[in-house]
């Protein structure tokens, strides 16, 4: 290496390391300015040393947490699902937590802990999943079971950064790259750190608390609510905290009230028993393409407005407390469509918020045929089609499966459950197959209940700034099984950005986002007993 080059080294090094102490100062100032605009009470003590201690902690909480991400956690791989689980009880075993796996015949494991609180009233279980989407490791742009650090966003050209040590500085900017980031283990070890923080000074908790991390809920939480009847005792508490789903888009902390029910549909139309030259038969031989294009246009129309007698029957109007919430919380419309690059939106013009408190039938996938290379002058044997249903209060799966149905029956199909043999095609000339998932119902809490308003407060006090209160998210979260085997409260706290690529390649997670949780975390433990009366 020359001289100069030797200079420029040691300048470089000088300065990423001036650069990295500045930062550390900038974030100690934080710290302190928020202990001092803390009220001069126990309890703000606390919180503010939960920050000081988090932030000389970092290199720690970051490294507990890419060692869990590195365990893969698809859903259908029971093997790795159950080393999620050992691994789970190992860290809350390590808070003085008492853990263990709680399983049905044929389940993956889910893990349930418990911590309680000398004098204490109240019991309070916090749920997330450690089970994760299926990745396609080459749309990723590292290995999603890897994790690696970014200095922002992988679609705005962010950098590989090396993982910090404890007391070195780390931009709140930065982003952890691995599968289930943001879905769902942040919440895990946002509660963990925020454990240590307060064992740390002796803190004295003001709830009981519970866990119970589900291990199969982006496969549809086939067992939970069996689950849940099988071990009501274990998980009785008098509330429910569902620490799921992101971040509202304008990164305002949110409190979440309820979800849109979920059910699935997959949906066949047969045409020919053999594909048929379209020149020799086509406008004679039905194409199932064309049919199945006319079944969905028959759902909805272009801007989204559902076309199905009798659907929206059940659809509990949104109160005028929900809807003023919902005005009260900023619009990102604007944004989203600059983001998405959208020239136009459906419903008229409506603006997000106002949409989701509706219900929605989507189209998932259209499968049939072939296009480009693959396309043939061929009529096609079948056409299929993948659609999920979204319902609100007070809609059932029961309803809007009768309503569904009947509708088609009025526009003249033959529905079958499994694929018609040759006596029902000969016999019928409109077959449709209807293969339904079970689903799950909406749910929605009160905004005002003492519960709700008491983890508000909690929310508040511990970030130093306004919560936005959210009547419900557009997607859903098995709390009608919650409600109803349980019976008990059931909020939304959600900590993940809202751009953190769930279900997608590169999901992150913002570290601002897991800071912010693992300070709530603290809070709710030291404060909600105090506050919830």
């Amino acid at each position: 290496m020359s001289g100069r080059s030797a200079q420029r080294t040691v300048a470089t090094a000088a300065f990423r390391a001036s650069f990295a102490a500045i930062v550390l100062l900038v974030a100690w100032a934080s710290v302190a300015r928020d202990a001092v605009a803390a009220p001069a009470t126990p309890s703000g003590r606390v919180l503010a040393r939960v920050r000081e201690h988090r932030l000389s902690h970092q290199g720690t909480i970051l490294a507990e947490f890419a060692d869990l991400l590195r365990i893969p956690n698809v859903a259908s791989d029971s093997v790795n699902i159950r080393l999620n689980a050992d691994r789970l009880v190992t860290m809350l075993e390590r808070r003085g937590m008492s853990a263990r796996r709680l399983e049905l015949p044929g389940s993956p494991p889910a893990v349930h802990g418990e911590l309680r609180a000398p004098g204490a009233r109240r019991t309070v279980m916090l749920y997330a999943h450690y089970d994760g989407q299926p990745v396609a490791p080459k749309d990723w742009a590292s290995d999603p079971w890897t994790p690696v650090l970014r200095d922002r966003p992988v679609e705005q050209g962010g950098r590989e950064i090396p993982w910090p040590g404890d007391r070195q500085a780390i931009d709140p900017e930065a982003r952890l790259y691995a599968r289930s980031a943001g879905d769902d283990k942040a919440p895990i070890v946002a509660l963990l750190a925020a454990l240590d923080a307060l064992a740390a000074q002796g803190a004295k908790r003001s709830v009981h608390l519970k866990v119970f991390l589900e291990g199969e809920e982006e496969a549809g939480s086939p067992h939970l609510k069996s689950m849940l009847a099988a071990h009501r005792d274990q998980l009785a508490a008098d509330a429910w905290i569902f620490c799921d789903g992101p971040m509202h888009p304008s990164r305002q902390p949110q409190l979440v009230f309820g979800v849109r029910g979920v059910m699935g549909l997959e949906l066949t139309v047969y045409g020919p028993a053999r594909a048929l030259h379209s020149g020799h038969y086509g406008n004679w031989a039905p194409n199932p393409i064309a049919r199945m294009t006319d079944l969905l246009a028959s759902l909805r129309d272009g801007d989204g407005h559902i076309r199905v007698e009798g659907f929206e029957r059940d659809v509990r109007p949104a109160s005028e407390a929900e809807r003023a919430a919902f005005r009260a919380t900023p619009d990102p419309d604007a944004a989203l469509r600059d983001e998405l690059r959208l020239g136009g939106t459906e419903g008229g013009g409506a603006r997000l918020s106002e949409r989701i408190l509706l219900p929605a039938i989507n189209f998932r996938g259209v499968r049939a045929g072939g296009v480009g290379e693959g396309a043939a002058n061929a009529i096609p044997t079948e056409a299929r089609a993948s659609i999920d249903i979204r319902m609100v209060p007070d809609q059932t799966p029961a309803g809007v499966r009768a309503a569904f149905e009947d509708h088609l029956r009025r526009q003249g199909w033959h529905i079958v459950d499994a694929a018609p043999d040759s006596a029902t095609r000969r016999g019928h000339d409109r077959i449709v197959r209807l293969e339904w998932d079970e689903g799950y119902g909406p749910y929605r809490a009160p905004l005002d209940a003492p519960f709700s308003r008491a983890l508000a407060k909690v929310m508040e006090e511990s970030l130093g700034r306004p919560v936005l209160l959210t009547p419900t998210l557009g997607g859903s979260l098995p709390l009608a099984h919650l409600n109803d085997v349980l019976g008990v409260p059931i909020l939304v706290l959600p900590i993940a950005n809202h751009d953190d690529n769930q279900h997608a390649a590169n999901e992150n997670l913002r570290l601002q986002n897991l800071w912010d949780g693992i300070d709530v975390m603290a809070g709710l433990v030291v404060r909600l007993g105090d506050l919830w009366r």
